[in-house]
């Protein structure tokens, strides 16, 4: 609610910001103020400490919305206004519309002329207001109606943008057209997805009548990568490895995004579709950093010489007499 405070204090200029802040800005500026006055920085210091409460009440006004738009109204007023706490009309409620405008109308107190109101014609309650709001009718501006509302937000805006899989992974700043065809920088975080919508608060169309301007909802769309895929902050691909290093265990070497590669070891009897994991060389986040998952996938020779295949035939009828599909067959009727 509205106080005297409200009147007295210029909370934009405790912030130490424009007018026009938004709410991005706002609350850097009021992170960077909260570390550099919190009590816990500044032991025993009593100056610091109010700076603190100062700067926290500002914060708490300017960030909601609603309460930024009744303080700009007010202050619009002029110091000269004044809320009280006392009588004020029926059911004993203060600091109400006529303490606002008392002096203004003789109101506000015993015996005081009170305006008459009209809907139309001259002297009625369109003109009493009509040089306070632009005239031309209550409230009413070139963006539409605003009564006590406040400003109207400017519209939002769709955009699409196409982001190579390594910038998708590691993050950058682009260049877009805004909406007043002038470029803007756009921080793209690490680990976006392809289809991942990113709302950016105030890019998008500005307000009419001086309001708060709309965002720009950017949908991403990301390069398929001829080796890797995204998988939350996890790197996939899948590495090939020969039927005699899966079946007798090898060291071999797996590529890495932007990085040298890295060696992994295969152990004996390793099948198709189990995953090698390499720690920490996935996305790298402010929430954490992803791990590489490499799924093997043994490779089948399409061709033999006689030798070779003398060779399988022989490994074959070296094999135990085993059916690997026997169990497959087995569950699959129990589910008939």
């Amino acid at each position: 609610m509205a106080s005297q405070d409200w009147f007295d204090k210029d909370f934009y200029a405790v912030l130490g910001v424009s007018k026009d802040v938004t709410a991005a800005e706002l609350k850097k500026v009021y992170r960077k103020l909260a570390r550099k006055y919190h009590p816990d920085s500044n032991p025993g210091d009593a100056a610091a400490e109010a700076k603190f409460k100062e700067v926290s009440e500002a914060n708490s006004v300017l960030s909601d919305p609603e309460q930024r738009r009744e303080y700009d109204q007010i202050r619009a007023m002029g110091s000269g206004a004044r809320f009280t706490a006392g009588s004020g009309g029926p059911g004993g409620g203060g600091g109400g519309f006529e303490d606002v405008f008392g002096g203004m109308f003789g109101g506000g107190q015993p015996g005081g002329a009170r305006p008459q109101y009209r809907q139309q014609g001259g002297g009625g309650f369109d003109d009493i207001f009509g040089g306070m709001f632009g005239g031309g009718g209550f409230g009413q501006t070139s963006g539409g109606f605003r009564g006590y509302g406040g400003p109207q937000k400017g519209r939002d805006m769709t955009a699409t943008t196409t982001l190579d899989f390594q910038t998708a992974v590691v993050g950058e700043t682009i260049s877009l057209q805004g909406a007043n065809g002038r470029p803007m920088k756009v921080r793209i975080p690490a680990g976006v997805h392809d289809g991942q919508k990113i709302r950016l608060r105030g890019k998008g169309e500005p307000s009419p009548d001086g309001g708060e301007g709309g965002d720009m909802v950017l949908t991403i769309a990301v390069r398929k990568h001829p080796v890797f895929e995204l998988d939350g902050q996890n790197l996939r691909l899948d590495v090939p490895v020969t039927f005699a290093e899966a079946a007798l265990g090898a060291t071999i070497e797996v590529p890495t995004l932007g990085g040298d590669p890295v060696r992994l070891r295969v152990a004996p009897g390793t099948p198709s579709g189990r995953v090698l994991r390499v720690k920490g060389r996935g996305v790298v986040t402010k929430s954490g950093t992803g791990d590489l998952l490499a799924t093997v996938q043994v490779a089948v020779p399409s061709h033999l010489s006689d030798k070779a295949k003398e060779a399988v035939e022989a490994l074959a009828a070296a094999l135990p007499a085993e059916n690997p599909r026997d169990d497959l067959i087995v569950r699959a009727r129990a589910q008939a």
